[in-house]
């Protein structure tokens, strides 16, 4: 057997045997890489010390903490509750309506943060209670929190797209523009499929708030709405960076935080850093032990093996697509997204562009994939946070999210059919 076969199976087998005994991923990353060091008799402690370090020496990834740090101070500073008391003066007056509030908060915080678990643990804090107490089957309402929390990787600005892009060398403003569309959408087919779980369920309808009110609400969102418009209006502009974004980002919603709404006071800034910091280093540790695995994978040429497994649909990009796609939804069942960027997106986009696929239109369709395994079990980490928050049991959850996700499912087969629906708004935007 060569040392190169060798390796795949040491990665491979490694990676499972790891992640089933409950390691840590990053740490189980950095182990797989040492083992395929030693079967390619390319041993060096040093090599391995300098790509742990490689991993996170990267400006780009600066915008990571940041859009963390600005998660956590939209929470602890009360945006993220105006967003979904505006939605709900609006539509929570509907039938199944706290639903829909649910939906339009996913999608306006999703252009705040950038987080799926900050946005996720945000809505499912406050809206749960409010379903439970109102009647609302709890199973369905928690998996639609669950699936309107994926939503944050998708439209600007998105944490994963920065990881992509450093990753691949894909334009990080290409990516968010192609992301935007997509979100919408997203949001649209969650509407449906709740109109459609609601179809038999008994729900009060309540009495539409006078305009005055709706206005009242929406004057107090309105420091949260001018967020997503700064970020996004500067981006395009070209007034400041993604990475710069980021720091604007944490910044405004500090300012907003303790000046403007006055829900947080100067020592609750310690809470918000420390655990900004916590979920920054869960971050940045999977980046660097990933870099040691990514190194040692091309080291091993096996992007070169894949390539020559998937050559024959070179010449067929949609069945190309098709095919990638049916596999990172089979390793979204097992990896959380930020290693399936990490440890995947190297090996696949040369064999994307070598067919002709749009590096950024694959970008946004990984990221999307990735998002949705963030909801299917067995791992679904959104799942699990929805589950915590709400006291309820893991397979509740599961059962409640399967309409959603058969929806996000018929929207990626919808973007591998007819990929303009990506690609045109970015050349547009462009």
């Amino acid at each position: 057997m060569s040392p190169e076969a060798l390796a795949f199976i040491v990665f491979s087998a490694g990676m499972l045997l790891l992640m089933g005994i409950g390691m840590n991923m990053a740490l189980a990353l950095v182990l797989t890489g040492a083992g395929m060091a030693l079967v390619l008799d390319f041993w060096d402690t040093q090599l391995l010390a300098q790509n742990l370090v490689a991993g996170v020496d990267s400006f780009p990834l600066l915008a990571v903490p940041f859009f963390i740090l600005a998660g956590e101070l939209m929470n602890s500073g009360g945006i993220s509750r105006r967003i979904i008391d505006m939605a709900q003066a609006w539509v929570g007056h509907i039938r199944g309506g706290l639903g829909y509030v649910a939906i339009g908060a996913a999608v306006l915080m999703a252009s705040m943060s950038g987080s799926a678990l900050a946005d996720t643990a945000a809505l499912a804090t406050i809206l749960l209670p409010m379903m439970r107490q109102q009647g609302y089957p709890m199973h369905t309402s928690a998996g639609l929190l669950a699936s309107g929390g994926i939503i944050a990787p998708i439209i600007p600005p998105s944490m994963p797209f920065v990881i992509y892009g450093v990753t691949t060398n894909t334009s990080i403003s290409a990516l968010f523009v192609s992301g935007i569309v997509p979100g919408l959408i997203m949001g649209v087919g969650l509407i449906v499929a709740w109109k459609w779980v609601l179809r038999r369920t008994e729900l009060p309808e309540g009495q539409p708030l006078p305009m005055a009110h709706r206005l009242q609400a929406t004057v107090k969102a309105f420091w949260a709405l001018l967020m997503p418009i700064i970020i996004i209006g500067g981006m395009k502009s070209g007034v400041f960076t993604p990475t710069e974004a980021a720091v604007v980002a944490a910044f405004y919603a500090l300012v907003v935080a303790l000046f403007v709404h006055r829900e947080m006071k100067l020592p609750e800034i310690r809470g918000v850093l420390v655990r900004a910091a916590k979920t920054t280093a869960i971050v940045m540790f999977l980046c660097a032990g990933a870099q040691v695995a990514s190194y040692m994978i091309t080291l091993a040429d096996l992007p070169s093996v894949l390539t020559n497994w998937l050559g024959p649909l070179v010449h067929n990009p949609r069945t190309l697509m098709a095919v990638m796609m049916v596999v990172l939804v089979l390793i979204g069942t097992a990896l959380d997204l930020t290693p399936t960027i990490l440890i995947f997106a190297p090996v696949m986009l040369p064999i994307a562009t070598k067919a002709g696929i749009d590096p950024v239109y694959f970008g946004l369709m990984f990221v999307l994939n990735g998002a949705i395994g963030l909801i299917t079990p067995p791992v679904g980490t959104v799942l699990n946070v929805v589950a915590g928050v709400g006291r309820m049991s893991l397979q509740q959850v599961i059962r409640g999210v399967n309409p959603f996700l058969f929806v996000y499912v018929v929207i990626l087969t919808m973007f591998v059919l007819f990929p303009q629906i990506v690609i045109a708004p970015v050349a547009w935007m462009r």
